[in-house]
């Protein structure tokens, strides 16, 4: 998880917790990296 994971061994919050606050601030979140490339490319359509 890189440096969101560093943080949430430092004891700043859950993962959970992060992705929740960012859903709510609209961000959209693939868990695995076949979601993160078909959110990506939804995304890039939504720009036409």
């Amino acid at each position: 998880m890189g440096h969101a994971g560093a943080i949430v061994s430092g004891g700043k919050g859950t993962a959970q917790g992060k992705m929740d606050a960012l859903r709510m601030a609209g961000v959209k979140i693939g868990l695995n990296p076949t979601e993160a490339g078909s959110l990506m490319a939804e995304i890039v359509n939504n720009l036409r």
